[in-house]
C-alpha cells in the first residue's frame, strides 16, 4: 500500500517520500521544497512615532521598491492638472505646498493619493478596459457619490457629460 501511493514523483528531487498518483503523475507538494525567505526585524521597540529614529525608518523604506503602479496614478494627476473631474477642487490636500526634493514629493503624493480613487470612464461591465486613456482620477468620496447617484439613476437616460 505504501508503494501505490508514496514514491519519488519528482525527478528533480531525490526525495521517495512524496505523496502522489501513479497513473496520472500528480503528487502533493512537500512544505520542506519552498525556500524561506526572511525579512529585517524591525531594531528593539523602535516606532515611527519616535522622532530620533527618523533616519533609520527612512534608511528601511529606501531598501523596499516602490511598485511601479503609482507612477501610472500620477501620470493620471498630471493628465488632469491635478483637478477632480468632480467637484473640480484639487486632487491632493494642500496642493500649494511645494515638496523640496524628490524624495519629498513621493512621501506628500502617496500619502494624499491614499483619498483618491481610480474612475473608469467607461465602465468595465459596460465594456470599458483598464488603458488609461479610460481612466481618470476623483477623490473617494467624489467617487463613491458618483457610484451612488449612478445607481440610483439606474434604468434612467443618463445626461451626457460632454458639452454640446
Amino acid at each position: 500500500m505504501i508503494a501505490h501511493y508514496w514514491g519519488a514523483f519528482n525527478p528533480e528531487r531525490q526525495d521517495r517520500w512524496v505523496f502522489g498518483h501513479r497513473e496520472s503523475g500528480l503528487y502533493l507538494i512537500k512544505f520542506s521544497w519552498t525556500k524561506i525567505v526572511r525579512h529585517a526585524l524591525v531594531k528593539g521597540r523602535a516606532s515611527k512615532d519616535d522622532p530620533s529614529l527618523i533616519e533609520y525608518w527612512a534608511n528601511r523604506s529606501r531598501k523596499r521598491t516602490q511598485p511601479n503602479s503609482r507612477k501610472w496614478v500620477t501620470n493620471l494627476a498630471v493628465r488632469q492638472k491635478g483637478l477632480c473631474p468632480k467637484c473640480g477642487l484639487d486632487l491632493i490636500e494642500g496642493a500649494e505646498f511645494e515638496p523640496q526634493d524628490v524624495r519629498e514629493w513621493v512621501q506628500w503624493f502617496s500619502a494624499s493619493a491614499r483619498r483618491l480613487h481610480v474612475h473608469h470612464l467607461v465602465y468595465r461591465r459596460d465594456g470599458g478596459s483598464d488603458e488609461r486613456s479610460n481612466l481618470e482620477l476623483m477623490h473617494a468620496d467624489c467617487h463613491r457619490e458618483h457610484h451612488a447617484l449612478d445607481s440610483r439613476t439606474k434604468g434612467k437616460p443618463q445626461a451626457s457629460l460632454q458639452p454640446a
